[in-house]
This record gives structure tokens, sequence and C-alpha cells, in this order.
């Protein structure tokens, strides 16, 4: 694409921006619940839009080149993933359910399940290649640094002769069935020679035999033909793959050529703009900066002035914290300054009065509520929080209108800077920093005229009190390692072996299909179960749009754990690792199994946990796993794991998550295939957020066949029936389908393909031999579940469902 191509497509998306902010305002009135169902597909119709808008804004920071245009694009991305997040925990806090059926609003917005997978913006990687070269370099190091251990097999022994004797076996018998072969073939031409002798050679003239070619050659044709149509339309209907996969492929490196060109062409631009920023910086200081002071020392004398000969007496100077001297000119005559900061001043008593009246309102209203809850009447309104995000994008809206809505490509024909736009901007930051010297040199000039004019000492100024003073008083956490540097402390890490290296694993690898028919499920009062792809795209919500961004993390609701339950081989630990891959973070185990030897005694767990996280947050991004995350809370501990103590780390994991706080990208995730032997209590505090990991449908199955299938470089033919082998394989988890492939795609079956392809009998008995996830074993998992706190509020949310549908038809025959 051009850039006049991502011009258009920046325009585009700011008419779909207007729209949507227009829709906020409405959506900050309460709701009754009466009208539960709109208010849900309100939600879910605005996060589909955002969701589109935070691919498109993706695509245009990763693409365009101009480097202004790049800033207030960043500013946009990271503002519409926020809002993205914060619609998302509205449609959990509103459906009471970790995952939505939007396949109707898919339906009514003509859009694809593709539109609601989850973009992942490239500068999460590209932004901190360097960083992470350097990291893992210095991990390579110290794990090279390390004696390997020889993990070495006792083989048999086997002298000489032993040996000798064994190679001839197995040469005389490969010499033996080749043998067998030779003589197969001569035995099979005697028998059609013999046959042929005793028949007798049928005789054709010349034109029997020229239509007895025809027919066999014209047939041939035909039939290549028509399969050859065949080919096409399913090829073209989508139901088989492309045959010129090459040529895809060509197409997908050429497109990746021109994109990183064009992320060279960003580099150059932006060191550009880097040395323009640095001159004309300095050329405004050299032309401007001393009218500007002296204009601005001006102002200010003239307010003295002004409101000495309205009032008698000379102003107070506004304080740093509110301002300074921009408070005085921001739009407002001398008397409106003037009697605000008389009001701050002055009336601090009746501020006082009016937020101990609001203390009173607020106790009333919560005492209602009391009340209510114990009569049994609950809140009969929806609401939505106040976003913080919106007001970011209103603001980066009005910048794209007033800067670069009727600024045209030709304009900016190299995509260079504009340097008038570089000259506002840094003529309002030297401003500021001079606004500042100014004050200080103010303030002591109205010193002087107080005592030189009014005879009158400086007044005291007491500044206002900040919301967040009350929330200085919490603990900090101690440093238990003050005097020890950061590297010493990741070298450790990685001796010990809790800080490890993750596998570079994609999340789009984490295959899995949509769930089509979850609005019918619920409509018919059944409970539909989360499909594969509802799941990765819950990881990349709650956790790799969190990590790969400080700007999103500090202000998006705050997720500081994340729990996985499911069955084994669903890939639990493929996403932590996903986690890792696309945000850069650093793996840190902290799993029961990988504890057990390690920092033992009363001052080693504490010790352990401080390091592990003091390293994780001054190195963030970082994920902190921990494997069979039930252990930490064993109702009782088994007597074989004993010597393990494994509920040792329970106490300090729950005080250093407390200590966690929004900007710190740092998340535990912990992964459990039997939360069912844990507290639940004890595990839901720990973990925020708990993704249930069911069985994969018959959709995700079907996917997961065809995709393991060309992973191992199989082109799927006719021959082999996928749609049987994902109805077969229904109880079976993904890990299970990649083992039964790997059994039967052997070198030798991989050589055979071309003259015998793969029939879907030969899976059938590998899959046989493994253990299926039982039904049994899922509904126990399903109850688990909804004994957690989100479960609880779903099931007695569905109950209260059901016994309003029934008053309704009992009102309804009553009427009859």
């Amino acid at each position: 694409m051009s850039e006049g191509a991502y011009q258009r497509l920046w325009d585009s998306s700011h008419v779909i921006l207007q729209e949507l902010l227009e829709q906020e305002e409405p959506l900050l009135q309460p709701v009754p619940t009466q009208k539960r169902q709109s208010f849900q597909d309100t939600l879910a119709s605005l996060y589909l839009y955002y969701l589109g808008l935070l691919r498109r804004f993706n695509t245009l920071y990763d693409q365009m080149v101009q480097p202004q245009k790049r800033r207030l694009l960043r500013r946009l991305l990271d503002s519409v993933a926020g809002r993205v997040l914060e619609l998302k925990d509205e449609m959990v806090r509103a459906d009471l359910c970790e995952y939505h059926c939007l396949d109707h609003m898919l339906q009514d917005l003509h859009l694809t399940p593709a539109d609601l997978e989850v973009p992942i913006p490239r500068y999460f990687l590209l932004e901190q290649s360097s960083v992470l070269q350097e990291r893992g370099l210095m991990l390579a190091e110290i794990l090279s640094r390390m004696e390997p251990v020889s993990f070495q097999e006792n083989l048999p022994s086997m002298n000489r002769t032993e040996a000798i004797i064994l190679l001839q076996t197995a040469e005389r018998a490969r010499q033996g069935r080749l043998r067998a072969t030779f003589f197969r073939e001569i035995r099979r031409e005697e028998e059609w020679d013999r046959k042929m002798r005793e028949g007798g050679w049928h005789k054709f003239n010349q034109d029997q035999a020229a239509v007895t070619i025809q027919k066999v050659w014209k047939g041939y044709l035909q039939r290549k033909r028509t399969q050859q149509d065949r080919q096409t339309e399913m090829e073209f209907i989508g139901m088989l793959p492309l045959p010129n996969h090459l040529e895809y492929l060509g197409i997908r490196s050429l497109t990746s050529f021109r994109e990183d060109a064009r992320r060279l062409r960003q580099i150059e631009k932006e060191e550009e703009f880097q040395l323009a920023m640095v001159k004309t910086q300095d050329a405004l200081k050299e032309t401007e900066a001393p009218n500007m002071k002296e204009r601005i020392k001006a102002q200010i004398r003239q307010w003295f002035i002004e409101c000495h000969a309205l009032t008698g007496r000379f102003p107070d100077y506004p304080d740093e914290s509110l301002g300074g001297s921009y408070v005085i000119f921001s739009d407002k005559t001398p008397e409106q300054v003037k009697m605000e900061l008389e009001t701050q001043v002055q009336g601090g008593t009746k501020k006082d009065e009016g937020k101990n009246k609001e203390k009173e309102k607020e106790k009333k209203e919560k005492k209602g509520k009391e009340e209510k809850s114990k009569t049994g009447e609950a809140d009969t309104t929806l609401r939505v929080l106040p976003s913080k995000f919106v007001p970011l994008i209103n603001a980066g809206h009005e910048e794209y209108k007033n800067t670069w809505k009727n600024k045209h490509d030709s304009t900016y024909i190299s995509q260079s800077f504009d340097a008038e736009t570089l000259r506002l901007e840094k003529r309002k930051e030297m401003e500021q920093e001079i606004r500042i010297q100014v004050d200080e040199l103010m303030r002591q000039e109205l010193k002087n005229l107080r005592l030189a004019v009014d005879r009158e000492e400086e007044r005291p100024f007491k500044p206002p009190k900040k919301k967040n003073e009350k929330k200085a008083g919490k603990k900090k956490e101690k440093d238990l390692t003050p005097d020890r540097s950061v590297s010493s402390l990741f070298e450790e890490l990685v001796i010990y072996g809790f800080l490890k290296k993750s596998m570079a694993v994609a999340l789009k690898d984490f295959i899995g299909d949509f769930l089509y028919l979850g609005s019918t499920l619920s409509l018919a009062n059944k409970l539909p179960m989360p499909s594969l792809f509802d799941i990765r795209q819950n990881v990349a919500l709650y956790a790799v749009l969190r990590l790969g961004s400080s700007d999103i993390h500090s202000m998006a609701p705050l997720i500081r754990s994340l729990l996985l339950v499911g069955p084994a081989g669903m890939g639990k630990k493929m996403l932590v690792n996903a986690v890792c891959t696309e945000t850069g973070a650093n793996l840190f185990d902290l799993s029961p199994a990988n504890l057990q030897g390690k920092y033992s005694g009363k001052t080693g767990v504490p010790m352990i946990v401080h390091i592990v996280f003091k390293v994780a947050r001054l190195l963030q991004p970082s994920v902190i796993w921990i494997g069979n995350a039930e252990k930490n809370f064993y109702k009782k501990v088994p007597k074989e794991e004993k010597e393990m103590e494994p509920k040792r780390i329970k106490k300090d994991l729950t005080k250093a998550l407390r200590l966690l706080n929004p900007g710190d990208r740092v998340m535990l995730i912990g992964t459990t295939e039997r939360p069912h032997l844990a507290e639940t209590k004890g595990l839901c505090r720990t973990y925020e957020r708990i993704l249930f990991m069911p069985r994969p449908d018959y959709a995700s199955r079907y996917v997961l066949w065809k995709h393991m299938l060309y992973a191992q470089n199989v082109q799927v033919t006719q021959s082999l029936d996928i749609s049987a082998l994902a109805k077969v394989s229904d109880g079976y988890t993904p890990g299970h389908i990649l083992q039964a492939i790997r059994l039967v795609l052997t070198e030798r079956r991989i050589l055979q393909l071309s003259k015998r392809p793969l029939v879907a009998s030969e899976f059938l008995g590998h899959l046989a031999k493994l253990e299926p996830v039982y039904r049994e074993e899922e509904e126990s998992l399903k109850d688990w579940y909804f004994k957690t706190p989100l479960g609880k509020k779903r099931m007695e949310f569905l109950k209260d469902q059901e016994a309003e549908e029934a008053k309704l038809a009992n009102e309804k025959k009553k009427r009859k």
C-alpha cells in the first residue's frame, strides 16, 4: 500500500471514531435490568467496532512513515487498546461470564469471526528488540558457564562379534526381501504370458484399433478434465487449499520485504526529526525566548496592577501545583481569576463543610443499599464505569481534525516532518519552561511589592490536598537485597532454574475455531462452553495487551493474576510461552516441583519470592508461571508430596501480589488440571481471573487436524476425510491429536505420500491407544468452575431468569 492509501485508511478510521465517541455519553446513563439484553448488545457492538479500529491503527502505526503522524497514531493506538480492555471488563460484569456469545452480533453487523481476532500491536517487540537481544545474550552466557548435566541412558553393552552378527542378520534379511520382490515380479509376468497364450491374441483391423485407442484416450482426458474442474471448484469455495503454495509464499515474502523497507524509512525519518527538534529548540531560544520572557513578566505585572486597583490589595500568586501563572491567562478576566484565588484560600471552610455533607450523603446511600440488600431488594440498574481512555481518544481525534485532516500527501511527498507544526509544539514547550522560571522571579517581586506598597508580610499559602495523599500510608515492601545488583540476582535465578528461556510460540499457533451456535444454545437455556478461539482471545486481552505497553497497563483495569484450568494436553503451558513470545516477557518458574530442595528454611521462601518479584519488576514485562497451581492451596497434602512442601509459598505469594500496582507489568499465570484438590477461596483470592478450558468442539477439532497436518508439510487430499477424523476424535485434546499425527507420519511414511496418500483409518489405531478426556472428568471441572465467585453469580442469575420465565408462563396460563 502507498502512503496515500494509508492516509485514506486513517481518514475513514476517524469517521468511525467520531460515531463511536458520540455513543459514549449515552452509555454512562443507568439502564434498568429489564433492558439487560439491549445493554449487552450495545456493549458488544462498541467492543467490536473498537476492535476494528485497533486493527486499523495497528496497521497505520506500523507502516506510516511521517514521524509526527506516527506519534499521534501511537497515542490513539494505546488509547483504543485501553478502551477495548475497559469494554471487555464491562461485558464481563454485565454477562457475569468471561466468555461472550457474539455470533448474533457478527451477523447483525455483517462481520466475520476474523473480525473478533484481537490484534497484537507489532511495536511490542519491534521497539524493544535491542533489549531482548541483550537479555538473550546474557541468559545464553550464564547458561554456557554452567556445567552441562549429562543424562546418559545405561544402554546394554555389546562386544564386536555380537555387533557383526547383528549387522549381518539385518543385511541378509534386506537382501532376502529384495530377492523375494524380484521373483514375485518374474512369476507375475510368466503368469500373464501363459494366460495370453491359452486365450489367444485378439486381432484388430486398423479402424478398430484406432477406435479403441481413441476411446481409451478420450476417456482418460475427460476424467482428468472433470477432476481438474472439481478441484478448481473446491478451491474456489475454500473446501481445498490452493495448490500454488509457493506462489502464495512468494507474494507474502514480497509483502514483508516492502513492510521492512517502510520500517527502515521510518527510522531514517525519525532520525531527521530528532535533529530538527534540537535545531528548532535552539533557534527558538535564541530568537524568541528573551521577548517571550519579558512579555510574560509584563502580563503578570499588569495583572498585579489590575487586581490591586479592583480590590485594594495584591492577589495571591497561584502555586505550581495549580499551574502557576498559566491559571491567570487561561482565557479569564482579572476579576474571575481573583475570585477563584480568593475562594481557594478563604473558602476552605466552606469546602470542608461541603465535603462533610457529601460524606454524609454517601453514608446514607451506603446504608440504604445495605438495607435493600438485607430486605432482598437488589440494585435495579446497570451502569458503565467512567472511562479513562475516552478523553485521550477525544483529544487525539481533535488533534487529527485540527492538524492533519486537511493536509494531503502532496504537502509531504518525501514524508518528512512538518516544520510549522514542530515549531508550534516547541514554542509551547519553551513557553512552559520559561513560565516556570518567570513564576519564581515574580513571586519574589510580588513579595517585595506587598512590603513596599501595603507593608504586608508574605501570606501563608496552603496548597490543596491531593486525593492520592491518603494512599501514601500503605506499607512499602522491604528490600531484602539492597546491596545486590540486578545482574547478580538475574544470574542467581538462572543458576537455580527460576528464570527460564521461553519457547518461541506465537499466540496464533494456539489453533481453534469460533463457537457459531453460542447464542442459539443460550436461547435454548443451554449453557455454551467456550471454544479454543475464545480462550485465545481472552489470553490476548488479559495478558498480552496489558503486558505489552506500560501506557496501557497503567490506566487499564488492573489484573495481576490469571489461572488456566483444563485437562492435560489442552495447551496451557503453550499459552504461557505465547504470552512471553508476543510481549518479550521474562519467564519465571515458581512451580512447587521447581521449588523443591531450594531456599529451604523460614527465611528461604520470603527471600526467593522477593528476588523473583524484584527482578520481574526491574526487567518488566515479566510472567511468573506456577504449574500445578492447586498444590499451593492443597486441602490436604498427599503423603508422597509432603517432602516437597507445596504450601510453603502460599502466604508470601499473596503478599507480593498485593504490592503490584498499575504500571508494574508483572503477571502471575497459574495452570492446573485438578483444581478441586485446592481450597477454592484461597485459589480464587490469589488468581483474579479464571479461564476454563474444556475439550475442543467439532469445529476446533476439524481446524486442528487440518492445521497440524499442514505443519508436518502434508498436502491433504480427498482420500483423507478430515471431517470423519474430527468426529472420531471427540474427547481428545490437541495434545492427543498432535501425538497421533507424529506417530503416523514417520520419515518413511512421508516419503510414501506421493504414491500412497493418507487415509483416516491410519490414525484410528494410535488414537485408540491414547486415554481421552472422559465426560465425567470434564463435568467435575465444570462443577468446580461454577463454585468460583463469577461462576456462582452466573448460576444465580440463570436461576433467577428461569424463575422469572416460569412466573410469566404461569401468569399467561391464569389469564387464559
